[in-house]
């Protein structure tokens, strides 16, 4: 029986180092357009992965290392937590049978189109502003 190791990280550093180089390199490259499209965004830990905020979940990098996240083998997923909300004109996302959260996933730097992913990251921020917005609306 092959079981599935259980993986508890307490930082965000102990869970880059966790990754194998080919996984490492692709969630440097997302992280850096991330933190570049997304200025003074906060970056923690939930299911052992990083997720990314301003009001609320906006996207996420789960690699195929994290074993619980059933990313396909040597792939990393970018998801975006409101992914249903997003233009997606192009059909870019990976919807699956999920009804909210979409994703994209890379098998290594070169499957990155950055003007891509910025216009997706730069949308999501646009959802997550306006989502606020209504919520404070309704208070």
């Amino acid at each position: 029986m092959n079981k599935i190791q259980k993986l508890n990280f307490d930082t965000v550093d102990d869970f880059l180092d966790h990754l194998p180089d080919h996984e490492r390199k692709i969630v440097d490259c997302l992280r850096r357009i991330i933190f570049d499209c997304i200025p003074g965004c906060t970056e923690k830990l939930a299911y052992n992965v990083p997720f990314y905020y301003r009001h609320a979940r906006i996207c996420f990098i789960w690699p195929s290392s994290i074993p619980w996240g059933r990313v396909k083998p040597n792939g990393v997923q970018l998801g975006f937590c409101n992914g249903n909300l997003l233009i997606d004109d192009a059909g870019y996302l990976e919807k699956g049978d999920r009804k909210q959260v979409y994703t994209k996933t890379f098998t290594s730097v070169k499957d990155i189109d950055v003007d891509m992913v910025r216009t997706y990251i730069f949308d999501a921020v646009a959802i997550d502003e306006q989502i606020r917005k209504n919520k404070r609306a309704w208070t």
